[in-house]
């Protein structure tokens, strides 16, 4: 299977293909002799569906039965590597029991008739896994989806803006502005600011505002703006940049001598600004052989970058401005907006309450604001806001608000192994600040970090996680502490919405037969929502949320302990600072894929020795 490892996956087949290409997978089916050929089957269909799993990830945010469709290839997935799980636990529980068991064990051990049931055992969920696929792999035409040459085509902006609709963004504007008219760049680098935040903050309509602005076009020969297309292509935006200038001279577009030669005749010693809207692309090299010719500029001359990702502007050796959620007054002056035809609330006094509820949900980001104002321009009516207040966002018409897939961009540029530990992210609890090192941990414990030669986990991780931060889907919220977005978080509920459930303020969301991941408030969840761990046979996460944030004694903790053991599938076990623990039970050995149990602040005095029979 290590031919595999070149071919671009995503982040659940990725991780399966690195599985069977391990030394432990190989030797085991060497020496058991299982069915090559059911390996041979398995990997050609799971490569008929990563043909289209691309199209399928950008679809799922606007139809549902791609949606169903993905989450059933996830679900068959997960089963897949409790599989492959289960080959290198049992392989070294075996190899250890016949290093150190007793001489009854290594009877038993070396039973051809126990090994034969295993092997039997897996060769039946390979071939039952077989069959799920292949029926998935059926229905992908059906459901329209295909393999993606292309990406998703977007609507490109533009400079132009009406600034009487914008709120908020004159301390944003003046900041910017005060940047670009300063003409002390010093050497051959021209001056660039990268204007960094999550998606919806309104980057581009700060952009926008600086760019129109009179002081600005008073100051520059040229202003040119390019609303990046993706993939970054140089020729392109350095045909574009000749086009808004008036310089373009129909050479062959692919040819980048020439390119650069017309760019650098045109732009030398004129002082230019260049608004880059919408980068993603971070790759140096493709940078330096845009901005070659911008050496030739005037002193003076700046460049703006649009992005989410941090990382752009450090490849651009920009200088940041991050923006900001807006404030709850601007929130709401923008929303009234958008939802009154006369932009206030004087002819319906009645909904300002409603609106303030309905703005407040939105946390300060421009675009939902806007798309939840537009919705209700049509709705005024206390009875149709109320509806729209009492409602999830994601609940919300998709085609109408956009809000979703806009955001949804935010995750279609991670990398494979990122998407997966941004969707685990789901559980973390709402409003609180969490700290890293404990995110990382649960990373571990799930599989979800590789292990490269020269790294620890934990760096891999720490890496991992400062690469969401970065991209402005974590937000620091003090020196140790960071803290998702409420709509950032909502996207990672949605991405993995039948795998994970948080429990909290008492909500009533059941714990479903293709849930993975479990977290929940001892608070707010009753002895009851734990008898239905019995019927969670693949659960892998079992989590209190005061994990992530303040460390609290919990009661009770006898009680969930015994449906939290039968849970077989368990990775990650937290019952740490549940003070009325005692004891585990002996059945704590059959939780074979363990790999985080933390029991700190227990009452325990003494682990069982079944706890031995744990393989991390």
């Amino acid at each position: 299977m290590a031919e595999v490892a070149g071919i671009i996956l995503p982040p659940f087949l990725q991780l399966f293909f690195d599985r069977m290409a391990s030394q432990e997978f190989v030797d085991f089916f060497r020496r058991r002799k299982l069915n090559d050929g059911l390996l041979m089957r398995l990997k050609m269909t799971l490569l008929s569906v990563n043909e289209v799993l691309e199209d399928a990830e950008d679809k799922q945010f606007t139809k549902p039965d791609v949606k169903e469709w993905l989450d059933e290839l996830k679900d068959a997935l997960y089963d897949a590597e409790d599989i492959l799980d289960e080959i290198p636990t049992k392989d070294l529980r075996q190899k250890l029991d016949a290093e150190f068991g007793t001489i009854a064990s290594k009877v038993r051990i070396a039973s051809p008739i126990s090994a034969s049931r295993f092997v039997k055992k897996v060769e039946r969920k390979i071939e039952e896994l077989l069959k799920r696929l292949k029926f998935l792999v059926e229905q992908k035409e059906n459901i329209g989806l295909r393999q993606v040459g292309n990406p998703s085509e977007r609507l490109p902006t533009t400079s132009f803006i009406e600034e009487s609709s914008i709120c908020g963004r004159d301390y944003d504007k003046e900041e910017i502005i005060n940047l670009l008219l300063l003409d002390d760049t010093s050497g051959s680098e021209k001056g660039v600011i990268a204007i960094v935040g999550m998606g919806g903050i309104g980057k581009t309509t700060l952009a926008q505002l600086v760019y129109n602005d009179n002081r600005v076009k008073g100051h520059f020969d040229h202003e040119v703006w390019v609303c990046i297309s993706d993939p970054f292509d140089v020729f392109i935006v350095m045909k574009t940049i000749l086009e808004e200038v008036g310089s373009y001279d129909n050479a062959d577009s692919r040819n980048l001598n020439q390119l650069q030669t017309q760019l650098k005749e045109t732009l030398t010693g004129k002082k230019f600004l260049l608004v880059l809207d919408d980068v993603w692309e971070k790759s140096y090299f493709k940078w330096e052989v845009l901005s070659n010719a911008f050496k030739y500029g005037a002193q003076g001359s700046k460049v703006i970058v649009t992005t989410r990702d941090q990382e752009v502007a450090s490849v651009m050796f920009a200088s940041v401005h991050r923006i900001m959620e807006l404030p709850e007054e601007d929130s709401l002056l923008l929303f009234a907006k958008h939802a009154f035809h006369d932009g206030n609330f004087d002819a319906h006094p009645e909904l300002e309450a409603i609106g303030r509820q309905i703005v407040e949900k939105c946390k300060g980001l421009p675009l939902a604001i806007k798309a939840i104002g537009a919705l209700l321009r049509s709705k005024i009516n206390v009875d149709g806001w109320d509806k729209v207040l009492r409602s999830e966002l994601w609940d919300l018409p998709i085609e109408e608000t956009g809000i979703l897939p806009a955001l949804g961009l935010s995750y279609k540029y991670l990398s494979s192994n990122l998407k997966r530990c941004f969707a685990y992210c789901s559980i973390l609890p709402k409003d609180y600040a969490f700290k890293k090192d404990k995110l990382v941990l649960l990373w571990m414990a799930e599989g979800f970090l590789p292990q490269p030669k020269n790294k620890t986990m934990e760096e891999v991780g720490d890496d991992y996680f400062l690469a969401l931060v970065s991209r402005s889907l974590f937000q620091q919220s003090n020196h140790d502490e960071y803290i998702m977005h409420d709509l950032v978080r909502d996207l990672a509920k949605f991405i993995s919405k039948q795998f994970a459930l948080s429990v909290e303020d008492g909500s009533s969301h059941e714990i479903g037969s293709k849930t993975r991941h479990f977290s929940y408030s001892c608070e707010h969840t009753h002895i009851k929502k734990f008898e239905a761990l019995r019927r969670a046979k693949r659960l892998r996460t079992i989590v209190e949320l005061h994990f992530f944030g303040d460390d609290l004694s919990h009661m009770f903790g006898t009680q969930f302990l015994s449906p939290m053991i039968r849970c077989l599938r368990l990775r990650v076990l937290i019952l740490s600072h549940y003070t009325d623990i005692t004891e585990l039970p002996d059945s704590i050995g059959k939780l074979i894929y363990l790999r985080y149990l933390d029991l700190s602040f227990t009452a325990i005095k003494k682990l069982p020795h079944f706890i031995c029979k744990l393989y991390a």
